[in-house]
């Protein structure tokens, strides 16, 4: 049941930022499987837990609301695990994953801004909720930077 007093708007919004966080996770523990340089290792964490903390928040607040959490778009999550998976396996290098992962958090960006956009009646609790996640993106993308 939604509350009354919550607009679909924030509910979608909400949504969109739980699947974006899930499809981070995903692809950062697949990709840090390959990682052997420890300080990549180490912001490939530190970005890792920072979503996993988002993730448990938005679910929580979905929770409260009534609503189930989103899980990231079947046929996108398989295409960026096939892809990610060759392209590590073929050049599994620090340069790779650097790469990857700035191209997933560029694309977690723009998905979160479109949708943010697009749901114009959301709450302000839930408009600060995804540009927390964008920002969060902007800086691992920040510190990545070294190793493209």
């Amino acid at each position: 049941m939604v509350k009354k007093d919550v607009s679909q708007d924030t509910i979608e919004l909400l949504k969109e930022c739980d699947a974006g966080c899930k499809m981070a996770i995903d692809s950062m523990e697949q990709i840090s499987r390959y990682v052997s340089d420890d300080q990549l290792k180490s912001i490939i964490k530190k970005y890792n837990d920072g979503h996993i903390k988002m993730e448990e928040d938005i679910h929580r607040l979905l929770n409260n609301l009534g609503e189930e959490d989103k899980e990231p778009n079947p046929i996108a999550k398989a295409s960026s695990w096939v892809q990610s998976e060759v392209k590590m396996m073929i050049n599994g290098d620090s340069k790779q994953a650097a790469y990857l992962l700035t191209d997933g958090c560029n694309m977690g960006v723009t998905s979160l801004n479109k949708y943010k956009n697009q749901y114009k009646a959301a709450d302000g609790k839930s408009v600060a909720i995804c540009e927390r996640l964008c920002d969060l993106e902007t800086s691992m993308t920040k510190e990545l930077q070294p190793y493209l």
